[in-house]
């Protein structure tokens, strides 16, 4: 039987990451992804993802601090240029169910500068916007763009040149832990290892279930739509922002990027489905209501060009899981909850950590897998 210091399965951004930090440190891992490389059935396909320090909570403000210096470390040695920094605005409806001063308190504690705008502050920066009265904005500057498809054909790329040795279209059927390790069973043959990093995602439970070890999940498939406006150049990262409409219904959306059109979407569209079940087709209703949305905040936003399709795997509170098995040490589970790809180096990097350390440099209580598992 094979035999290998850690075993990565999944080879979506988060494995990637893991992937390419312990090759990096001279580990002797396996990468197993059941699909093609770069497959559009996850999370970590299409072009752009929001990058942020600003969130309402310090456990990920300071986490994304990490994360910068670990982009920063990647685009160098890399060589390649992953993020784009546009900054990025926060828009709170007052009577939501998200407060702005969470925000601010949150990035001042861990020294992220950060500006509270009031609507005619938003419009006369960037007229684009048609905001409410009753709407607080939350402004950073570090806010930007990173690069999907690319992020994770370069982290391949370098876990590749490290050692690391990738396999897709290889399926684990189920791992068997046996206090030496555990055994992976794939569809081409047994592995052992060492310790094994779970980054799968919507597929997670499939492999710890048979362990009772389930971690409650809710799937769904999500969309992003692209608009075309008739004035791109008015959406240009040189003078439009990333932004997220924080409230009971969350929107997001870039600047133009590599194309004259805006993306946008609706955050958590609740159209549950099974990764088996997954229809890949676009709901029109969910069009129908972002549209309507986008031309009463974006008056300017054009009609919808196109929309593609992803799938969000979402953990109690959306909080992390990023952290070994209680009941079984060897196995290290990295969820992101929909909100990862802007963490992406960094949660990559600690998941590394946890499986030849047994522990992290950044602080993860936050993110043990026994406060999401079901009990």
């Amino acid at each position: 039987m094979e035999s290998f210091e850690v075993a990565v399965v999944g080879m979506g951004a988060l494995g990637s990451a893991a992937t390419y930090h312990l090759a990096r440190r001279g580990a002797k891992v396996v990468a197993l992804e059941q699909y093609e490389l770069g497959h559009v059935r996850g999370a970590s396909h299409d072009t752009s993802r929001i990058v942020r320090t600003s969130y309402g909570s310090s456990a990920y403000v300071r986490l994304a601090q990490s994360a910068y210096r670990d982009w920063a470390d990647l685009e160098q040695e890399s060589g390649e240029r992953l993020l784009t920094i546009t900054g990025g605005v926060i828009l709170l409806p007052t009577d939501g169910p998200y407060s702005a001063s969470d925000f601010t308190a949150a990035l001042t504690e861990c020294g992220v500068e950060h500006e509270l705008l009031s609507p005619d502050e938003v419009h006369s920066r960037w007229p684009q916007f048609r905001v409410p009265e009753n709407v607080e904005t939350v402004y950073t500057a570090d806010t930007g763009i990173a690069h999907a498809s690319r992020t994770v054909a370069t982290l391949q790329m370098r876990a590749r040149v490290h050692g690391a040795d990738i396999r897709d279209r290889t399926p684990v059927e189920s791992l068997t832990p046996d206090g030496d390790g555990v055994i992976v069973h794939t569809a081409n043959g047994d592995i052992r290892a060492g310790k094994v990093i779970l980054a799968t995602d919507a597929w997670t439970n499939s492999l710890l279930d048979p362990l009772g070890a389930t971690i409650p999940l809710d799937i769904m498939q999500e969309q992003v739509s692209y608009f075309r406006p008739a004035e791109p150049e008015d959406y240009d990262r040189a003078v439009f922002p990333v932004w997220i409409w924080e409230d009971h219904e969350c929107y997001y959306g870039f600047p133009t990027y590599g194309e004259p059109t805006i993306k946008a979407a609706r955050d958590v569209s609740e159209n549950r489905m099974t990764p088996q079940a997954r229809s890949f087709v676009p709901a029109p209703e969910l069009i129908e209501q972002l549209t309507r949305f986008m031309h009463g905040v974006i008056p300017g936003a054009g009609p919808e060009l196109r929309t593609v399709t992803c799938q969000y795997a979402l953990t109690k509170d959306r909080r992390f899981v990023l952290s070994a098995l209680p009941q079984h040490p060897d196995i290290i589970v990295g969820l992101a909850a929909g909100h990862g790809f802007k963490f992406t180096p960094a949660l990559g990097r600690v998941l590394a950590e946890l499986a030849l350390d047994g522990e992290s440099t950044d602080d993860l209580s936050e993110f043990a897998a026994a406060d999401s598992m079901l009990v």
